[in-house]
């Protein structure tokens, strides 16, 4: 029996009853599969950041360098810990320490499930570039506190860094339906986003049988809501694919479906995945969060590891409780709690 080594991070707020809900379902899937996860929990969070001065140890690093995956809930607590420093304490130092360059973010409605739209028939898979672009966190302020006070935030694109991730999107695309939507705003940003644009024509000649067309990011958010069957796969910069996304989940259902994978196509490394929806302090520990974007995240790490039928099983058991059972937690108007929610799935996996 093959046994995959996974660090689970859960982080703040519901994250941690959505994490265990999650770990349940998996370990399901690794009994109907016959392979085991073995799991170490790291109490990695605000609280640590309160007792500790830090979001990780110092070594957190090389800690997880040493698993097959890592499966995150999120990382947040304002009331306690300021966003910018939570963030930037954990997430991204993880995304960028192991060149997880690749986001990828599926929108599709599971069957049963109604999204606001009066659209049911679209299936977009969003790629996002993970670790340059606008996150770069390269800037600074000066003068602070004054009336001279001035903050800038520089955006950094990498030809290697746009290069890989929009041919990572063209070879996706053709393992598809052949149609690829990279996201720009060149009319107005008339260096980095027309250097985009420069680096998706060059690469689109080694894809000649893939379609592509550019979309300016406020144009591609309104066609989102408006004809989102017309999308297939989307890459697009870290900043316009983490806003793009967002949207994304809402037509798929709301951000209790957003999941997602923070990959180096490469390997060598663990990949990441997590639930976009945020920790959502204010429902912690009440047992009413909805769990199907962290389950949708552990079926894709699933798949990372090469348990690709135990992906789809888990993902055909989400499918069902959503089509057949009707089982809704208290966001989708429902009373079903997190943990019935996981153990129901774990029931129908086949």
């Amino acid at each position: 029996m093959k046994t995959h080594r996974i660090a689970l991070i859960p982080g703040d707020g519901i994250c941690v009853e959505v994490i265990e809900a999650a770990w349940t379902v998996l370990q399901a899937a690794g009994s109907k599969y016959d392979f085991s996860l073995e799991a170490r929990h790291f109490e990695w969070s605000c609280d640590h950041y309160l007792s500790t001065g830090r979001m990780m140890p110092e070594d957190g690093i090389e800690i997880l360098r040493g698993f097959d995956a890592i499966l995150l809930g999120a990382v947040g607590w304002p009331e306690k810990v300021p966003d910018f420093v939570s963030l930037h304490g954990l997430l991204l130092p993880i995304r960028k320490a192991f060149d997880l360059y690749v986001n990828l973010r599926p929108h599709r409605l599971l069957s049963g499930v109604k999204g606001p739209l009066c659209k049911d028939e679209f299936d977009i898979l969003c790629i996002r570039e993970n670790t340059e672009g606008e996150y770069s966190g390269a800037g600074g302020r000066v003068h602070a506190g004054t009336d001279g006070e001035v903050a800038v935030e520089t955006s950094i694109f990498t030809r290697r860094g746009v290069e890989r991730i929009i041919r990572y999107g063209f070879e996706q695309a053709r393992g598809r339906t052949k149609r690829l939507a990279s996201v720009t705003k060149s009319n107005a940003q008339k260096h980095s986003m027309v250097f985009w644009d420069d680096v998706t024509r060059q690469v689109s000649a080694d894809y000649p049988d893939v379609q592509v067309q550019s979309y300016h990011i406020d144009a591609i958010a309104a066609r989102f809501v408006t004809h989102p069957e017309s999308f297939d796969v989307v890459v697009a910069s870290n900043l316009f694919g983490d806003i793009l996304t967002d949207l994304g989940a809402a037509i798929q259902g709301d951000l209790g479906f957003a999941a997602s994978a923070n990959i180096n196509p490469n390997g060598g490394v663990p990949g990441m995945f997590e639930p976009v929806h945020g920790s959502a302090p204010d429902i912690a520990l009440r047992n009413v969060a909805n769990p199907l974007a962290t389950i949708w995240s552990g079926a894709m790490m699933l798949d990372y590891l090469g348990e690709h039928q135990a992906a789809i099983g888990v993902m055909d058991a989400m499918e069902e409780l959503c089509a057949i059972y009707d089982l809704r937690t208290q966001d989708r108007g429902g009373s079903t709690t997190t943990r019935d929610v996981a153990w129901v799935i774990a029931s129908l996996i086949v």
